[in-house]
């Protein structure tokens, strides 16, 4: 079997960034469990390609490898900052350029971050349909957070720390890693 590949994908427009740390700390615990190859990007890797692209089959090189690499990735890590209620547009429009059978079946973990608790509900009500649309296997685990669960933008709650752990577990399941390889190591 060749090695898995999940990919992360964060669509914040700045660095530092606690969306981009969140998706980072996620692959990071799922790929201590299943021993994937894990590749993290974010829009400010593709923010000049992506905006001026309407349809896909004319991205440049740097966009069109981007959407390869996620529409061939064994399962995804997605997270968005939330503004105005939802995820960023720019990232919305990534997956409007991804043909809608791509991403079929695929596990998706589905992160959000945001400035207070009331805009928790954006993984289930924004994010969750988005990739429902898809057809995707969506993750049961949602994470969201806001910045008092950061320090030096890093995840540090306890809570937040213990959901990415679970995630990570459900993911290595999805993935057909039944036995963690944390847990082997220790």
């Amino acid at each position: 079997m060749s090695q898995l590949k999940i990919v992360g994908f964060a669509g914040n427009a700045s660095r530092p960034s606690r969306t981009s740390a969140l998706v980072q700390a996620i692959a990071g615990a799922a790929q201590l469990r299943t021993g994937a190859y894990t590749s993290l990007h974010d829009l400010t890797d593709v923010h000049p390609s992506l905006g001026a692209t309407l349809d896909p089959r004319q991205a440049p090189p740097d966009l069109a490898a981007l959407i390869s690499e996620i529409t061939a990735a064994d399962a995804l890590i997605v997270g968005s900052p939330v503004y105005k209620g939802t995820y960023t547009g720019l990232f919305k429009h990534l997956f409007d350029l991804i043909e809608p059978k791509a991403l079929k079946d695929k596990p998706i973990v589905l992160a959000a971050t945001g400035g207070s608790e009331r805009h928790a509900l954006v993984v289930d009500h924004g994010l969750r349909p988005l990739f429902a649309f898809f057809s995707a296997d969506i993750l049961s685990t949602g994470i969201y957070a806001t910045e008092t669960d950061f320090t030096d933008y890093r995840p540090s709650h306890p809570q937040l720390l213990r959901r990415i752990e679970r995630v990570a577990d459900e993911l290595s399941f999805k993935l057909g890693v039944r036995a963690p390889l944390l847990a082997q190591s220790a």
